[in-house]
Protein backbone atom coordinates (compact mmCIF):
# COMPACT_ATOMS: atom_id res chain seq x y z
CA UNK A 1 0.00 0.00 0.00
CA UNK A 2 1.37 3.42 -0.98
CA UNK A 3 1.78 6.33 1.43
CA UNK A 4 -1.19 8.13 -0.17
CA UNK A 5 -3.37 5.05 0.25
CA UNK A 6 -2.33 4.66 3.88
CA UNK A 7 -3.19 8.31 4.62
CA UNK A 8 -6.57 7.89 2.94
CA UNK A 9 -7.36 4.71 4.86
CA UNK A 10 -6.36 6.36 8.13
CA UNK A 11 -8.63 9.35 7.38
CA UNK A 12 -11.61 7.28 6.28
CA UNK A 13 -11.29 4.95 9.29
CA UNK A 14 -12.80 7.56 11.61
CA UNK A 15 -16.17 7.06 9.86
CA UNK A 16 -16.71 3.88 11.78
CA UNK A 17 -20.16 4.19 13.34
CA UNK A 18 -21.68 2.26 10.41
CA UNK A 19 -19.51 -0.67 9.26
CA UNK A 20 -18.53 -0.78 5.59
CA UNK A 21 -16.02 -2.54 3.36
CA UNK A 22 -13.50 -0.56 1.38
CA UNK A 23 -11.29 -2.01 -1.36
CA UNK A 24 -8.09 -0.15 -2.23
CA UNK A 25 -6.09 -1.84 -4.97
CA UNK A 26 -6.09 -5.54 -4.09
CA UNK A 27 -6.62 -5.02 -0.37
CA UNK A 28 -9.97 -5.16 1.43
CA UNK A 29 -10.57 -3.40 4.75
CA UNK A 30 -13.54 -3.34 7.10
CA UNK A 31 -14.21 0.02 8.73
CA UNK A 32 -16.19 -0.24 11.95
CA UNK A 33 -17.45 -3.29 13.77
CA UNK A 34 -19.95 -5.81 12.44
CA UNK A 35 -21.29 -6.89 9.07
CA UNK A 36 -20.63 -4.21 6.40
CA UNK A 37 -23.79 -2.38 5.34
CA UNK A 38 -22.24 -1.10 2.10
CA UNK A 39 -19.06 -1.46 0.03
CA UNK A 40 -16.71 1.05 -1.57
CA UNK A 41 -14.16 0.47 -4.32
CA UNK A 42 -11.32 2.99 -4.66
CA UNK A 43 -9.91 3.22 -8.19
CA UNK A 44 -7.90 6.38 -7.57
CA UNK A 45 -7.11 7.57 -4.06
CA UNK A 46 -8.09 11.15 -3.10
CA UNK A 47 -5.26 13.13 -1.50
CA UNK A 48 -5.28 13.84 2.21
CA UNK A 49 -4.88 17.56 1.41
CA UNK A 50 -8.12 17.57 -0.59
CA UNK A 51 -9.95 15.56 2.07
CA UNK A 52 -8.90 18.01 4.79
CA UNK A 53 -9.78 21.04 2.66
CA UNK A 54 -13.25 19.64 2.01
CA UNK A 55 -14.20 16.04 2.66
CA UNK A 56 -17.48 16.63 0.83
CA UNK A 57 -15.80 18.09 -2.26
CA UNK A 58 -13.04 15.47 -2.39
CA UNK A 59 -15.36 12.47 -2.06
CA UNK A 60 -18.06 14.01 -4.26
CA UNK A 61 -15.65 14.67 -7.12
CA UNK A 62 -14.10 11.23 -6.68
CA UNK A 63 -17.53 9.66 -7.15
CA UNK A 64 -18.33 11.86 -10.17
CA UNK A 65 -15.06 10.86 -11.84
CA UNK A 66 -15.43 7.15 -10.94
CA UNK A 67 -12.32 7.33 -8.77
CA UNK A 68 -14.61 5.90 -6.11
CA UNK A 69 -17.49 3.52 -6.83
CA UNK A 70 -20.27 2.32 -4.58
CA UNK A 71 -21.12 -1.35 -4.89
CA UNK A 72 -24.84 -1.78 -4.38
CA UNK A 73 -27.51 0.82 -3.63
CA UNK A 74 -26.15 4.37 -3.58
CA UNK A 75 -28.87 5.75 -1.29
CA UNK A 76 -28.29 3.05 1.32
CA UNK A 77 -24.55 3.74 1.34
CA UNK A 78 -25.05 7.49 1.62
CA UNK A 79 -27.71 7.15 4.31
CA UNK A 80 -25.25 5.25 6.48
CA UNK A 81 -22.13 7.25 5.65
CA UNK A 82 -23.63 10.76 5.76
CA UNK A 83 -25.01 10.19 9.23
CA UNK A 84 -21.41 11.03 10.21
CA UNK A 85 -21.15 14.36 8.42
CA UNK A 86 -20.09 15.99 11.66
CA UNK A 87 -16.72 14.28 11.08
CA UNK A 88 -16.23 16.00 7.68
CA UNK A 89 -13.44 18.56 7.34
CA UNK A 90 -14.03 21.99 5.76
CA UNK A 91 -11.37 24.66 5.45
CA UNK A 92 -13.59 27.74 5.14
CA UNK A 93 -10.65 30.05 4.61
CA UNK A 94 -9.38 28.11 1.57
CA UNK A 95 -12.92 27.76 0.20
CA UNK A 96 -13.98 31.35 0.88
CA UNK A 97 -14.73 32.22 -2.76
CA UNK A 98 -16.79 29.06 -3.22
CA UNK A 99 -18.73 29.23 0.04
CA UNK A 100 -19.33 32.97 0.26
CA UNK A 101 -20.43 34.14 -3.18
CA UNK A 102 -21.69 37.59 -4.20
CA UNK A 103 -25.28 38.44 -3.24
CA UNK A 104 -25.68 40.94 -6.09
CA UNK A 105 -28.71 40.64 -8.36
CA UNK A 106 -26.50 39.86 -11.32
CA UNK A 107 -24.65 37.02 -9.59
CA UNK A 108 -27.76 35.52 -8.04
CA UNK A 109 -29.47 35.56 -11.43
CA UNK A 110 -26.47 33.67 -12.81
CA UNK A 111 -26.50 31.16 -9.93
CA UNK A 112 -30.22 30.44 -10.24
CA UNK A 113 -29.98 30.07 -14.02
CA UNK A 114 -27.09 27.61 -13.70
CA UNK A 115 -29.46 25.15 -12.02
CA UNK A 116 -32.98 25.87 -13.27
CA UNK A 117 -32.10 26.70 -16.87
CA UNK A 118 -30.44 23.35 -17.56
CA UNK A 119 -33.48 22.83 -19.77
CA UNK A 120 -37.18 22.02 -19.44
CA UNK A 121 -36.61 18.84 -21.46
CA UNK A 122 -34.23 17.60 -18.76
CA UNK A 123 -36.57 18.29 -15.86
CA UNK A 124 -39.53 16.76 -17.71
CA UNK A 125 -37.70 13.42 -17.70
CA UNK A 126 -37.85 12.90 -13.95
CA UNK A 127 -40.31 15.36 -12.41
CA UNK A 128 -43.97 14.43 -12.50
CA UNK A 129 -46.35 16.05 -15.00
CA UNK A 130 -47.09 18.98 -12.63
CA UNK A 131 -43.43 20.02 -13.07
CA UNK A 132 -43.17 20.57 -9.32
CA UNK A 133 -39.56 20.74 -8.12
CA UNK A 134 -40.16 20.85 -4.37
CA UNK A 135 -41.23 18.56 -1.54
CA UNK A 136 -44.48 16.63 -2.08
CA UNK A 137 -46.95 15.60 0.64
CA UNK A 138 -47.73 11.90 0.88
CA UNK A 139 -51.09 11.34 2.56
CA UNK A 140 -50.72 7.58 2.20
CA UNK A 141 -48.12 4.98 1.25
CA UNK A 142 -49.91 4.45 -2.04
CA UNK A 143 -49.71 8.07 -3.19
CA UNK A 144 -47.81 8.58 -6.42
CA UNK A 145 -45.37 11.46 -6.85
CA UNK A 146 -48.08 13.30 -8.80
CA UNK A 147 -50.58 12.70 -5.99
CA UNK A 148 -48.07 14.05 -3.48
CA UNK A 149 -47.51 17.24 -5.46
CA UNK A 150 -51.24 17.87 -5.75
CA UNK A 151 -51.56 17.17 -2.01
CA UNK A 152 -48.76 19.63 -1.23
CA UNK A 153 -50.28 22.44 -3.26
CA UNK A 154 -53.77 21.79 -1.86
CA UNK A 155 -52.34 21.91 1.66
CA UNK A 156 -50.58 25.23 1.03
CA UNK A 157 -53.66 26.80 -0.57
CA UNK A 158 -55.84 25.66 2.34
CA UNK A 159 -53.42 27.20 4.84
CA UNK A 160 -53.59 30.48 2.90
CA UNK A 161 -57.42 30.52 3.29
CA UNK A 162 -58.04 31.80 -0.24
CA UNK A 163 -61.30 33.09 -1.65
CA UNK A 164 -62.44 34.34 -5.05
CA UNK A 165 -60.97 37.66 -6.13
CA UNK A 166 -58.00 37.59 -3.73
CA UNK A 167 -54.54 38.48 -4.99
CA UNK A 168 -51.65 36.04 -4.54
CA UNK A 169 -47.95 36.54 -5.24
CA UNK A 170 -45.70 33.49 -5.65
CA UNK A 171 -42.04 34.41 -5.14
CA UNK A 172 -39.96 31.83 -6.98
CA UNK A 173 -42.95 30.38 -8.82
CA UNK A 174 -41.09 27.66 -10.73
CA UNK A 175 -43.11 26.30 -13.63
CA UNK A 176 -46.32 27.71 -12.16
CA UNK A 177 -48.29 24.72 -10.88
CA UNK A 178 -49.25 26.30 -7.54
CA UNK A 179 -50.64 29.48 -9.09
CA UNK A 180 -52.46 27.52 -11.79
CA UNK A 181 -54.21 25.41 -9.14
CA UNK A 182 -55.00 28.52 -7.09
CA UNK A 183 -56.57 30.24 -10.11
CA UNK A 184 -58.60 27.18 -11.14
CA UNK A 185 -59.89 26.32 -7.65
CA UNK A 186 -60.25 29.73 -6.02
CA UNK A 187 -60.35 32.18 -8.96
CA UNK A 188 -57.61 34.33 -7.45
CA UNK A 189 -55.54 36.88 -9.36
CA UNK A 190 -51.92 35.80 -9.26
CA UNK A 191 -48.43 37.03 -10.05
CA UNK A 192 -45.49 34.66 -10.23
CA UNK A 193 -41.88 35.83 -10.31
CA UNK A 194 -38.80 33.79 -11.20
CA UNK A 195 -35.19 34.35 -12.31
CA UNK A 196 -35.32 31.38 -14.68
CA UNK A 197 -36.07 32.11 -18.34
CA UNK A 198 -36.88 28.44 -18.94
CA UNK A 199 -39.42 28.40 -16.11
CA UNK A 200 -41.04 31.64 -17.27
CA UNK A 201 -41.37 30.30 -20.81
CA UNK A 202 -43.04 27.08 -19.66
CA UNK A 203 -45.33 28.87 -17.20
CA UNK A 204 -46.54 31.24 -19.92
CA UNK A 205 -47.32 28.25 -22.13
CA UNK A 206 -49.31 26.63 -19.33
CA UNK A 207 -51.29 29.83 -18.65
CA UNK A 208 -52.42 29.82 -22.29
CA UNK A 209 -53.17 26.09 -22.29
CA UNK A 210 -55.37 26.50 -19.19
CA UNK A 211 -56.98 29.73 -20.53
CA UNK A 212 -55.98 31.61 -17.40
CA UNK A 213 -54.73 34.80 -19.05
CA UNK A 214 -57.29 36.88 -17.08
CA UNK A 215 -56.06 35.44 -13.79
CA UNK A 216 -52.30 34.90 -13.96
CA UNK A 217 -49.11 36.48 -15.16
CA UNK A 218 -45.44 35.68 -14.68
CA UNK A 219 -42.48 38.05 -14.65
CA UNK A 220 -38.73 37.59 -14.78
CA UNK A 221 -38.02 39.53 -11.60
CA UNK A 222 -35.79 39.63 -8.54
CA UNK A 223 -37.69 39.64 -5.24
CA UNK A 224 -35.92 42.91 -4.37
CA UNK A 225 -37.80 44.63 -7.19
CA UNK A 226 -41.28 43.62 -5.99
CA UNK A 227 -41.83 46.62 -3.70
CA UNK A 228 -41.05 48.95 -6.62
CA UNK A 229 -44.11 47.64 -8.50
CA UNK A 230 -46.47 49.39 -6.04
CA UNK A 231 -48.57 46.25 -5.76
CA UNK A 232 -50.39 44.94 -2.68
CA UNK A 233 -51.39 41.31 -2.22
CA UNK A 234 -53.81 39.52 0.08
CA UNK A 235 -51.50 36.50 0.20
CA UNK A 236 -47.84 35.76 -0.51
CA UNK A 237 -46.27 32.32 -0.89
CA UNK A 238 -42.70 31.25 -1.51
CA UNK A 239 -41.76 27.60 -2.05
CA UNK A 240 -38.11 26.53 -2.08
CA UNK A 241 -36.77 29.96 -3.01
CA UNK A 242 -35.37 31.58 0.16
CA UNK A 243 -32.51 29.05 0.09
CA UNK A 244 -31.11 31.04 -2.87
CA UNK A 245 -31.27 34.43 -1.11
CA UNK A 246 -28.16 34.22 1.08
CA UNK A 247 -27.98 34.62 4.86
CA UNK A 248 -27.16 38.35 4.73
CA UNK A 249 -30.29 38.95 2.65
CA UNK A 250 -32.90 37.07 4.71
CA UNK A 251 -34.05 40.29 6.36
CA UNK A 252 -34.21 42.05 2.99
CA UNK A 253 -36.28 39.17 1.60
CA UNK A 254 -38.71 39.22 4.52
CA UNK A 255 -39.03 43.01 4.49
CA UNK A 256 -39.76 42.88 0.74
CA UNK A 257 -42.65 40.51 1.50
CA UNK A 258 -43.81 42.84 4.28
CA UNK A 259 -44.01 45.77 1.86
CA UNK A 260 -46.23 43.97 -0.65
CA UNK A 261 -48.52 42.15 1.82
CA UNK A 262 -51.71 43.83 3.01
CA UNK A 263 -52.21 44.27 6.78
CA UNK A 264 -53.61 41.01 8.14
CA UNK A 265 -52.54 39.19 4.99
CA UNK A 266 -51.01 35.71 5.13
CA UNK A 267 -47.52 34.66 4.10
CA UNK A 268 -46.49 31.02 3.77
CA UNK A 269 -42.79 30.19 3.50
CA UNK A 270 -41.86 26.63 2.45
CA UNK A 271 -38.11 26.08 2.82
CA UNK A 272 -35.33 23.59 3.48
CA UNK A 273 -34.18 24.27 7.04
CA UNK A 274 -31.47 23.23 9.45
CA UNK A 275 -31.07 23.14 13.23
CA UNK A 276 -27.97 25.32 13.14
CA UNK A 277 -26.70 28.09 10.88
CA UNK A 278 -24.08 26.93 8.38
CA UNK A 279 -22.51 28.45 5.25
CA UNK A 280 -23.41 25.32 3.29
CA UNK A 281 -21.86 22.21 1.80
CA UNK A 282 -18.93 22.90 -0.58
CA UNK A 283 -19.71 20.14 -3.10
CA UNK A 284 -23.37 21.15 -3.34
CA UNK A 285 -22.43 24.81 -3.74
CA UNK A 286 -19.91 24.06 -6.48
CA UNK A 287 -21.93 21.63 -8.57
CA UNK A 288 -25.64 21.87 -7.73
CA UNK A 289 -26.79 25.09 -6.05
CA UNK A 290 -24.17 27.84 -6.34
CA UNK A 291 -24.74 30.36 -3.56
CA UNK A 292 -27.31 28.15 -1.83
CA UNK A 293 -27.63 28.57 1.94
CA UNK A 294 -30.08 26.75 4.23
CA UNK A 295 -31.76 28.89 6.91
CA UNK A 296 -32.53 27.80 10.44
CA UNK A 297 -36.04 28.26 11.81
CA UNK A 298 -34.78 30.46 14.62
CA UNK A 299 -33.17 33.02 12.33
CA UNK A 300 -36.28 33.27 10.12
CA UNK A 301 -38.52 33.56 13.18
CA UNK A 302 -36.24 36.20 14.69
CA UNK A 303 -36.59 38.35 11.58
CA UNK A 304 -40.34 37.68 11.38
CA UNK A 305 -40.75 38.83 14.99
CA UNK A 306 -38.99 42.13 14.32
CA UNK A 307 -41.25 42.73 11.30
CA UNK A 308 -44.40 41.92 13.32
CA UNK A 309 -45.18 38.77 11.37
CA UNK A 310 -47.28 36.62 13.72
CA UNK A 311 -46.60 32.88 13.58
CA UNK A 312 -49.79 30.88 12.97
CA UNK A 313 -48.45 27.44 12.01
CA UNK A 314 -45.17 25.56 11.68
CA UNK A 315 -45.04 22.12 10.05
CA UNK A 316 -42.16 19.78 9.25
CA UNK A 317 -42.28 17.77 6.00
CA UNK A 318 -38.80 16.26 6.41
CA UNK A 319 -39.70 12.63 5.68
CA UNK A 320 -41.98 13.72 2.85
CA UNK A 321 -38.95 15.27 1.16
CA UNK A 322 -36.98 12.07 1.64
CA UNK A 323 -39.70 10.18 -0.21
CA UNK A 324 -40.03 12.87 -2.88
CA UNK A 325 -36.30 12.68 -3.62
CA UNK A 326 -36.38 8.88 -3.80
CA UNK A 327 -39.23 9.14 -6.31
CA UNK A 328 -37.23 11.64 -8.35
CA UNK A 329 -34.20 9.36 -8.28
CA UNK A 330 -36.32 6.41 -9.41
CA UNK A 331 -37.56 8.48 -12.35
CA UNK A 332 -34.04 9.71 -13.04
CA UNK A 333 -32.70 6.15 -13.13
CA UNK A 334 -35.50 5.15 -15.53
CA UNK A 335 -34.34 7.89 -17.93
CA UNK A 336 -30.62 7.59 -17.23
CA UNK A 337 -29.68 6.72 -20.81
CA UNK A 338 -31.45 9.81 -22.12
CA UNK A 339 -29.64 12.05 -19.62
CA UNK A 340 -26.37 10.32 -20.52
CA UNK A 341 -26.85 11.27 -24.17
CA UNK A 342 -27.72 14.84 -23.22
CA UNK A 343 -24.93 15.59 -20.74
CA UNK A 344 -22.49 12.66 -20.38
CA UNK A 345 -21.55 10.26 -17.59
CA UNK A 346 -19.99 12.75 -15.15
CA UNK A 347 -23.21 14.77 -15.10
CA UNK A 348 -25.29 11.63 -14.56
CA UNK A 349 -23.16 10.53 -11.61
CA UNK A 350 -23.22 14.08 -10.20
CA UNK A 351 -27.00 14.24 -10.39
CA UNK A 352 -27.68 10.82 -8.89
CA UNK A 353 -25.26 11.66 -6.07
CA UNK A 354 -27.17 14.90 -5.45
CA UNK A 355 -30.60 13.21 -5.37
CA UNK A 356 -29.51 10.31 -3.16
CA UNK A 357 -27.38 12.43 -0.82
CA UNK A 358 -30.24 14.88 -0.28
CA UNK A 359 -32.66 12.03 0.41
CA UNK A 360 -30.18 10.58 2.91
CA UNK A 361 -29.58 13.86 4.75
CA UNK A 362 -33.31 14.49 5.12
CA UNK A 363 -33.81 11.01 6.55
CA UNK A 364 -30.89 11.53 8.94
CA UNK A 365 -32.28 14.86 10.11
CA UNK A 366 -29.20 16.75 8.93
CA UNK A 367 -31.60 18.99 7.04
CA UNK A 368 -35.36 19.47 7.37
CA UNK A 369 -38.24 21.00 5.41
CA UNK A 370 -40.59 23.45 7.08
CA UNK A 371 -43.68 25.41 6.16
CA UNK A 372 -44.27 28.48 8.32
CA UNK A 373 -47.49 30.48 8.08
CA UNK A 374 -47.46 34.09 9.29
CA UNK A 375 -49.98 36.92 9.35
CA UNK A 376 -48.84 40.46 8.64
CA UNK A 377 -49.72 41.91 12.02
CA UNK A 378 -52.54 40.60 14.15
CA UNK A 379 -55.42 38.97 12.26
CA UNK A 380 -58.45 38.23 14.45
CA UNK A 381 -60.71 37.35 11.52
CA UNK A 382 -59.17 33.94 10.85
CA UNK A 383 -60.92 30.79 12.14
CA UNK A 384 -59.73 29.88 15.64
CA UNK A 385 -58.98 26.24 14.82
CA UNK A 386 -55.64 25.21 13.39
CA UNK A 387 -57.17 23.23 10.53
CA UNK A 388 -59.63 25.60 9.02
Amino acid sequence: MTAVEKEFLSFISKFDSKPFKITIGEEEHIIGTGEPVFSVKVNKTPSIKDLLTSTSLALGEAYMNKDIEIEGDLYTALYNFLSQMDKFSTDKKSLKKLIFTSLSKKNQQKEVSSHYDIGNDFYKLWLDETMSYSCGYFKSENDSLKDAQYNKVDRILEKLLLSEGMTLCDIGCGWGFLLIEAAKKYKIKGLGITLSKEQKKKFEERIKEEHLEDYLRVELMDYRDLPKQNLQFDRVVSVGMVEHVGRENYELFMSSVKKILKPGGLFLLHFISSLHESPGDPWTKKYIFPGGVIPSIREMEDIACELKFYTLDVESLRRHYNKTLLCWNENFQAHKEEVLKMFGETFVRMWELYLCACAATFMNGIIDLHQILWSNGVNNDLPMTRWY
